[in-house]
């Protein structure tokens, strides 16, 4: 038998993540939450920007779980609503707003980032901003 091994997302990963993320969004003068989590959704790491609703920092971790939990990026899930509406019931994806973004090291899933305060599609560059902070590693 033969034990595999799998990539995890480290601790400073996270916080590399984060701080990519929310320099976009400082950047860009928007007022988020960016929160990242793990592979079974687990909050790694949060950081509520300036100005940025109090609500936004509960979208921006259920985003992230999203993307992590369902291997694709929140959008996914959100355009797949308009034909199959009965994925607001699937355990799990806790929120189908654009923004979370699956954070994917050496072809596995190892997390998701999600962003929460502006237009969604904003969330979205921020939080893939973030992941250009692991990709080249």
């Amino acid at each position: 038998m033969t034990i595999g091994t799998r990539r995890y997302l480290t601790e400073a990963q996270a916080r590399d993540i984060l701080k990519a993320a929310a320099a976009e969004a400082r950047a860009m003068d928007w007022a988020v939450t960016v929160a990242v989590v793990d592979d079974g959704g687990h909050l790694l790491a949060l950081q509520r920007l300036e100005g940025a609703s109090p609500a936004s920092a509960h979208i921006a971790v259920g985003k992230a779980r999203t993307a992590a939990l369902g291997r694709h990026d929140s959008k996914f899930y959100e355009d797949m609503l308009a034909s199959r509406p009965a994925f607001f019931s699937a355990p799990g994806l806790e929120c189908l707003l654009e923004g979370g973004v699956a954070i994917v090291l050496a072809g596995n899933c190892v997390g998701g980032v999600g962003v929460s305060g502006v237009k969604s599609h904003e969330d979205a560059q921020a939080a893939r901003a973030g992941l250009k902070a692991v990709s080249a590693g």
